[in-house]
């Protein structure tokens, strides 16, 4: 069973899914790595020299190789903020992994991101137009959502496993 965490920048994904795989006694992997590691180069700089469209084609591409290769295993991925707005990908996730929407409010993930901004290419002041056309798209992928704010790591964590596994 793949267990993917979907959700804006600042949802805490990585943390969690790292604190979660640890509770399950599984591994972690992070698509964002899997995408560096396979581009040869920073997200920043493969939106700055590819453009998004390119890096989106790449993020779908990887995210599908990844599903096909673990899709037996238990396993915790973290999706890119953007991942679920490839259609294809979006199907995927919902038909071939219990995926996990981190859900924060928008004074959350504005305080978690505060001077992080760097090396995050859509980080701009358009971040609540952003937040807002991808939360109907983060709710209909997801099987289950989690509302992080107020809550700790290990806290999502808990919530992620007595709701959804």
């Amino acid at each position: 069973m793949m267990i993917t965490l979907t959700g804006f920048m600042g949802s805490g994904k990585t943390t969690v899914g790292k604190v979660l795989a640890d509770f399950l006694g599984c591994p972690f992997m992070d698509l964002d790595d899997l995408i560096v590691k396979k581009a040869g180069k920073s997200i920043p700089e493969i939106f700055a020299q590819d453009g998004e469209p390119a890096f989106r084609q790449l993020e779908a591409q990887l995210l599908r190789q990844t599903v096909e290769k673990y899709t037996e295993n238990t396993v915790v991925l973290a999706l890119g903020g953007g991942a679920v707005t490839t259609p294809a990908s979006a199907s995927l996730l919902r038909d071939k992994t219990v995926c996990i929407y981190l859900r924060a409010s928008l004074d959350t993930l504005l305080g978690r991101l505060a001077g992080e901004t760097a090396g995050r290419p859509l980080a701009d002041d358009s971040l609540a137009e952003r937040l807002a056309a991808r939360e109907p798209i983060y709710e209909e992928t997801a099987h289950v959502v989690i509302d992080t704010d107020g809550l700790t790591p290990d806290e999502v964590a808990d919530e992620i496993i007595i709701s959804a596994l």
